[in-house]
């Protein structure tokens, strides 16, 4: 190994490795149940199989446009109209992008000069700070209201300074599990009404929102459409996370921006993969119906914990549940997360990775993206202890 022999200054020096890789990791080295990273432990629908090796074997292999395949995003558009009220122009205002993530990502580089102040609610999805950081920005943090991880509103309007360049939005929350409401949207509306600040608004979990519950998404708010950037996932709607594949929508002047770091960065995504998404699109029924699948299984994992010593925090949206642990452990969630998985065979993920500072209260996250089998046998072992 041949080491650089000169001093290095990280643009990131307080970054590691990403949690969701060490739990993992560990997990598979203790034979653990992995109830950690979200991801489904089940295979997506063999039609979208099917459309995916139908379109690698007729050729589709070479470079799609940068902004995506057109046919796909008709599609996405078609579904923002049909869903909310939405109206985006395929050729200017849809992107395809390589996930989510990269979506946040290269939201934040378009826009996010330095020195400029980006609002993050925290706990917040681990790869925001960094993106902001690494472009120069600086995070400001308002926390979420525990245990229903509601939004302190006046302590957004406090947040707000001059040098308020964006905010990012995630509902449904991960980790926290929370849904932003409709008067959320509102208020968030009116505090910015005289401001040039931009939303990046990560809505991955739309499709999974429980308990009669309605995704609300920017795209349908007058007062935050036109100033917001929505990203959403594919990987996580049609349980195919290691495709890495999402969108973005944007106004025109917006997108336009977003495309310049995007065709210099990935330029262009997996042309099969998108050809069979506009295909499978049609199918509105496979992400219509995901609320139910996964309601199920968070109501089938709880109802495997009854009788445990944890105490469920509310599930509103995404596939996570939250667990207090105070009844159980004084130890700190790292610990009892590295513990549990050595020692009891069953990971998580503790929530204090998401703050600054570990905060009073103790939680782990447990993703219920699994077969009935898995989550029966984890809840048995999460009810002993």
């Amino acid at each position: 190994m041949i080491d650089y022999p000169h001093p290095i200054t990280s643009k990131l020096p307080n970054v590691g490795t990403t949690i969701f890789t060490v739990m993992s990791r560990l997990a598979a080295e203790h034979n653990a149940i992995n109830l950690s990273q979200g991801f489904p432990d089940f295979d997506c629908a063999p039609q979208l199989r099917e459309l995916f090796c139908k379109y690698i074997n007729s050729g589709y292999n070479q470079y799609p446009p940068m902004a995506g395949v057109m046919r796909l995003r008709e599609a996405i558009a078609e579904k923002m109209s049909s869903l909310y009220g939405a109206h985006y122009d395929p050729e200017h205002e849809v992107t395809v992008t390589p996930g989510a993530t990269y979506a946040i990502f290269t939201a934040v580089s378009a826009f996010v000069n330095p020195g400029d102040e980006v609002i993050l609610f925290e706990p917040a999805y681990d790869s925001y700070a960094p993106a902001v950081e690494v472009n120069g920005g600086k995070c400001v943090y308002v926390q979420l209201q525990y245990p229903d991880y509601g939004i302190d509103w006046n302590a957004v309007k406090h947040a707000i300074t001059p040098k308020t360049r964006m905010i990012i939005l995630n509902s449904p929350n991960n980790p926290t599990a929370s849904v932003m409401s409709g008067e959320d949207f509102r208020v968030l509306a009116s505090l910015l009404r005289d401001t040039d600040i931009i939303i990046a608004s990560d809505e991955v979990y739309e499709h999974l929102v429980y308990d009669g519950h309605k995704h609300q998404s920017v795209a349908s708010v007058p007062g935050l459409a036109e100033r917001s950037i929505v990203v959403n996932s594919f990987g996580k709607t049609y349980a195919v996370t290691g495709w890495k594949m999402g969108y973005a929508l944007a106004p025109k002047n917006l997108m336009l921006e977003f495309r310049k770091v995007h065709q210099f960065n990935a330029f262009v995504c997996n042309s099969p993969v998108q050809y069979a998404f506009a295909d499978y699109l049609k199918n509105k029924d496979a992400y219509l119906s995901l609320s139910v699948f996964y309601q199920r299984k968070r109501d089938f994992f709880l109802e495997g914990l009854k009788g445990s010593r944890f105490k469920p925090l509310p599930s509103r949206g995404t596939f996570f549940q939250n667990l207090a642990y105070d009844a159980i452990s004084d130890e700190l969630d790292y610990d009892i997360a590295i513990r549990l998985t050595r020692e009891k065979g069953v990971a998580s993920i503790p929530v204090s990775v998401f703050y600054r500072e570990p905060p009073a209260h103790r939680v782990l996250r447990f993703c219920f993206a699994k077969s009935e089998d898995t989550l029966a046998r984890g809840a048995e072992i999460l009810r002993k202890l």
